[in-house]
């Protein structure tokens, strides 16, 4: 066992998308097609959503939608530090500085309640994030901008990390206006690179068609795509707006129609390795554990984000290293953002955000994806053990 390499994340890769990626190699479409259109349709049907829009990564797809929207210069989006960079990258590509509130004592999800404070004549939107496959409370959003009589405020839930997940016995998809999905390599359901748009309200905001409207501004702005403008005789589009180029080829579709398939098997696998760890820390009073499921809200097990009771950042990072000396790879979910260079140039400051340096400081993320055995499971397990009461025993 000690030289037994477990990695952090590897795709679940079958012959069932080989396959079907040689089969879209042969047809003579690779970019945006037949095959995207598939994804995007099966997408929405998964998510119990009206439309589903493919594109090229999560990130792509935060943007997208907050152009399409008009969304930036003077306005507001309000957001949360603990996440990704992507989640306020974009804010910034749009002209806009992120207006960040802090997570809930002991959670790593925004503090609804400080929405309804940090809530401005120019707020635009509220990007909330869900975490290592557990959503937001949705309802308790919408609940704030009523209250603050704002429900002009456009609702987008970066749900990078919650493909799969259930709100309230539903898939989540369709709760806020936006939700905007990633299928990087390291995701549950994975084209390579990639993510997706789902939503109900095709006419949102007055659109006539935004779905058409999404799907062009992917494409810089031009009015047909590929597979259109390559039919004889049909040259001629136009160009409607200073659009993107971030729509997802029909490679990257074929990887995830085919995981789509499989992909609530996967999701038992992953569910019974995260009752591995809960099982394995559940007595230890050093170790709180993350949200699995309550009241018809279920994680998509998409990461296992432990936290050790009385660690400080140090031993977080002792403990770290430990693992990876027994060729165990662990990994931190999240360094807050105002923690980086970035952020700290453009004036924040991570004493501001109490509660997300709090979470950060001591939270481990362990190898939790479906091609991991259950007993690899219970050896990370049995060494996370062992390394945190040796660090404890030392102090």
């Amino acid at each position: 066992m000690a030289n037994k390499k477990i990695p952090f994340s590897p795709p679940d890769i079958t012959d069932a998308e080989v396959n079907l990626v040689i089969d879209t190699l042969k047809s003579g479409w690779i970019t945006s097609g037949p095959k995207t259109a598939k994804f995007e349709e099966e997408m929405a049907k998964y998510c119990e959503t009206n439309k589903g829009v493919a594109i090229a990564s999560a990130t792509a797809g935060m943007e997208l939608v907050l152009k399409v929207l008009g969304i930036e210069g003077d306005h507001e989006v309000i957001t949360t530090p603990y996440t990704y960079t992507s989640t306020s990258n974009v804010i910034l590509h749009r002209g806009m500085r992120p207006k960040f509130v802090d997570v809930k004592k002991d959670s790593f999800l925004i503090d609804e309640q400080k929405i309804y404070d940090a809530i401005t004549p120019k707020t635009k939107a509220i990007m909330t994030v869900d975490f290592a496959g557990v959503p937001v409370d949705y309802d308790k959003v919408r609940e704030v901008i009523k209250a603050k009589n704002r429900e002009d405020i456009v609702l987008i839930s970066d749900s990078a990390h919650s493909f799969g997940a259930k709100y309230k016995g539903k898939r989540v998809g369709g709760q806020m206006d936006f939700h905007v999905f990633s299928f990087h390599a390291v995701k549950n359901l994975t084209t390579a690179e990639g993510g997706g748009i789902t939503y109900n309200n095709n006419n949102f905001a007055g659109k006539e068609d935004l779905y058409k409207e999404l799907k062009y501004t992917s494409l810089n702005g031009q009015t047909k795509d590929a597979l259109s403008k390559m039919k004889a005789g049909a040259w001629q589009y136009d160009i409607l707006t200073d659009g993107f180029k971030c729509n997802m080829t029909d490679i990257m579709a074929a990887i995830g129609l085919a995981q789509l398939e499989r992909y609530d098997e996967m999701l038992k696998i992953r569910e019974v390795i995260f009752d591995v760890y809960n099982n394995a820390f559940k007595d230890k009073d050093w170790a709180i554990l993350p949200f699995k499921k309550e009241g018809g809200t279920e994680s998509c097990y998409h990461i296992y984000p432990l936290r050790i009771k009385g660690f400080t950042l140090e031993q977080r990072n002792e403990l770290i290293q430990a693992m990876a000396d027994k060729d165990i790879a662990t990994n931190v979910h999240f360094i807050p953002l105002p923690m980086f260079t970035l952020y700290k140039n453009l004036g924040y400051k991570i004493e501001d955000y109490p509660n997300a340096f709090n979470q950060y400081a001591n939270e481990v993320s362990l190898p939790i994806y479906s091609k991991l055995s259950l007993e690899d499971a219970a050896y990370v397990a049995e060494e996370i053990v062992k390394t945190v009461e040796k660090i404890f025993a030392a102090k």
